[in-house]
């Protein structure tokens, strides 16, 4: 078959036929784009976000899809991974080996590590700024905090504190408060972002586990070893206001954006424990796996609780306290969740690209000899 017979022409030439030719050109194109980028769009909307857990013994993530509750990868990640941070974006995953001088930084567009970032011995906990623009890590075997600029992953500056495990951020990102676990020194050391310096340090008794700022600031929660209660800190005083009872041994206390209630992981009974953050009452508690450690949400209905004594992690309803198990890792402690908007955002550069593709293009044909 030839153009001739597909295209009639009038003096040996195309010149006649190109609004024909341009049209089924055209077509064959919106046809082609058109699948490609349904097929991407599709892929796009198929999962929810993703969360990433540190398995402590395995010194692996396992990467779990929450639309699903499957694991979909698991990644290699320095040893005995422990502090965990994410991008306001969610698309980096930034996981301190506790065994290690390093911090891994996965890229969860494809679930690999891409980069180990050298801070010193045993780095615990980790903390993003909520601009995304500075990853503070708690390098307990050096003493001393490390401020990693997130758009190089290069350490920009450094800040002594004697053991630091676990960091809060204030939500305006102008202040840190460092767990310090230093012996017979336990302390939460209170850092300016701004001049990379200490301002002062609030004395405790016990060893500080960790402290949580709610996400509006208005309080600073604190677990300690050996005490069965959350300390609620006021943040303009830097004082005590209360205590919420707990059962034995409560690890991490958080309360998130859109959630009624806060809510707290307590190890010994092995529950999800929910307390009214105006009151500082108990409301009711919800039993988890074996021996949890830590907890995370994006949405304040859903929490995601790592069971390390029953390697795997709990989905927590918090409107019903239906729960869902979920096998991970040996030893699973830290968990992030990607910002639920990610994969939304992903979805509508698929759409906006897709709707460059069929938007009409010029097609140039050059004049030149005819074809027969």
């Amino acid at each position: 078959m030839t153009l001739s017979s597909l295209f009639p022409h009038r003096g040996g030439t195309l010149i006649a036929a190109l609004p024909t030719c341009r049209r089924w050109l055209m077509q064959l194109v919106r046809m082609v784009t058109g699948a490609a980028m349904a097929s991407l769009a599709i892929a796009a909307f198929a999962g929810g976000p993703k969360a990433y857990v540190g398995n402590f013994k395995d010194s692996t993530v396992s990467v779990i899809d929450t639309a699903t509750g499957a694991v979909v990868a698991t990644v290699p990640v320095a040893a005995g991974p422990h502090g965990m941070g994410i991008t306001p974006d969610g698309r980096r995953v930034y996981v301190g080996g506790e065994s290690s001088t390093g911090i891994s930084v996965i890229d969860t567009a494809n679930d690999r590590v891409v980069q180990t970032i050298e801070v010193g011995h045993t780095p615990h906990g980790l903390a993003m700024a909520p601009d995304g623009k500075t990853l503070l890590a708690g390098v307990y075997g050096d003493n001393r905090v490390a401020f990693i600029d997130v758009a190089t992953n290069a350490v920009v500056a450094t800040v002594p504190v004697a053991n630091p495990h676990t960091i809060a951020i204030r939500p305006d990102g102008k202040l840190a408060y460092v767990a310090s676990q230093a012996p017979g020194k336990f302390a939460l050391v209170v850092i300016d972002l701004a001049s990379h310096a200490v301002l002062r340090s609030l004395a405790l008794d016990k060893a500080p586990r960790d402290p949580e700022f709610g996400y509006d600031g208005k309080a600073l929660y604190v677990t300690v070893a050996g005490l069965n209660a959350i300390e609620v800190l006021d943040p303009e005083t830097d004082k005590t206001v209360a205590e919420v009872p707990t059962g034995v041994s409560p690890h991490v206390a958080k309360l998130y954006r859109g959630a009624a209630f806060a809510t707290a992981v307590v190890q010994g009974p092995g529950e999800l424990q929910l307390f009214d953050p105006a009151t500082n009452k108990s409301v009711r508690s919800i039993a988890v796996g074996k021996q949890p450690h830590w907890q995370a949400s994006v949405d304040g209905k859903t929490v995601y609780v790592t069971n390390e004594g029953s390697n795997d992690v709990s989905a927590v309803d918090l409107a019903t306290g239906q729960t869902k198990a979920i096998a991970v890792g040996t030893a699973p402690r830290k968990i992030v969740v990607q910002p639920s908007a990610t994969g939304t955002a992903a979805a509508q550069a698929v759409i906006s690209a897709a709707n460059l593709a069929s938007a009409p293009a010029a097609i140039a044909v050059a004049r030149g000899p005819s074809v027969a």
